[in-house]
């Protein structure tokens, strides 16, 4: 094992089952023969952090308190783990994938690494990358290229989620509906056209995140749903039939509803968004239009991290995406930009 750094560090937490975060003084995390310490220079707000911040019934069930949450981030590889066989260097710039799986369950054991039912979260279950300083397992670690900046590999976790829900289904030539332009609906929406989809159409209700995906996707079409019909888009566009693929990602019951009946038959519907509470739909419609339904969690390990990096070197750009880079000791006004719907990916900055 390389030499450790030694002391305290600065920590944002769940220090209470209330909502809110605080920051703190903790020490620096002990790493096992196995992992490796990374200093953390990057790290990204997200959904799953907000849910954390509000304390809501999904928090309070999963995440034990105190807890330093986050699970998106970028930094540089501290110190290594004696038992670690991986090709990995102190001073190597790394992201990480955040499930942390058992390699000897039966998913695992048969190649699927984000099927294991027994994974845990950093920053959800395990401590988290809210700090100067986080231990991964090595296994998860992704070597970043020197150019892909911190901020963009602080945000390859839910870029992955975004790739993952895409490649379900043939994008080449199809006509593509996204709903949801949150951070990863608008990069799922930048996947499908950067895959060649003929048409990428990507709904909300939120103008701010419609306006910013026109930044990062050229080409797309944005709809206001309480604006505009659909439908009227869709013969504005040519669309004749239906949708060929819909990618939903906000959760929304409405939005799966206007998936089904925007869909082609025998059309693919890709569902990552999870709905906040059980909801009811019409299966006969389903069922009579023969759609094919994937759901999907996380992302691949690690043929997602490969895609990913290989869509940015083929020049997919996610900087606009960006719209807040703030100091940690600021984060509350980061989550405050985030829960307000007008910001698109918020970054803290620890050094």
């Amino acid at each position: 094992m390389t030499s450790y750094p030694t002391g305290d560090m600065q920590a944002l937490a769940k220090t209470q089952p209330a909502e809110g975060l605080e920051q703190i003084t903790a020490p620096i995390p002990e790493m096992g023969p196995e992992d490796v310490l990374i200093r953390v220079r990057r790290t990204a707000v997200c959904g799953t952090d907000i849910h954390i911040w509000n304390w809501d019934e999904w928090s309070q069930k999963n995440v034990p308190v105190p807890m330093i949450t986050g699970h998106e981030f970028a930094g540089d590889i501290v110190a290594i783990g004696a038992d670690v066989d991986r090709p990995l260097k102190v001073g190597q710039r790394v992201s990480a994938e955040g499930h942390v799986i058992d390699l000897n369950s039966e998913a695992a054991r048969a190649g699927h690494f984000h099927l294991d039912p027994h994974t845990r979260g950093i920053g959800v279950n395990r401590q988290g990358c809210f700090a100067e300083y986080v231990v991964a397992p090595a296994f998860n670690v992704i070597e970043l290229p020197d150019d892909v900046p911190y901020e963009i590999g602080a945000i390859l976790d839910p870029f992955g989620n975004a790739v993952h829900t895409a490649q379900q289904f043939d994008l080449l030539g199809e006509d593509v509906l996204v709903t949801g332009a949150g951070p990863i609906g608008v990069m799922a929406a930048a996947v499908a056209r950067h895959a060649g989809a003929r048409t990428v159409v990507l709904t909300d209700i939120n103008d701010f995140r419609l306006e910013l995906a026109q930044k990062v996707v050229p080409g797309v079409r944005t709809v206001n749903t309480t604006k505009e019909d659909l439908h009227d888009v869709m013969k504005e566009l040519g669309l004749k039939v239906g949708f060929d693929v819909a990618l939903e990602m906000s959760g929304s019951p409405i939005a799966f509803k206007q998936c089904v009946d925007t869909l082609i038959m025998g059309g693919g519907l890709a569902l990552l968004g999870i709905p906040a509470k059980p909801t009811e739909t019409d299966w006969g419609q389903i069922i009579l239009k023969a759609i094919n339904i994937k759901g999907v969690y996380g992302r691949e390990m690690f043929t997602t991290w490969r895609k990913m990096l290989g869509l940015l070197k083929a020049g997919l750009d996610l900087q606009p995406l960006i719209t807040h880079q703030l100091h940690y000791s600021q984060y509350r006004e980061g989550f405050e930009a985030m829960k307000s719907g007008q910001s698109g990916k918020v970054i803290l900055n620890w050094d």
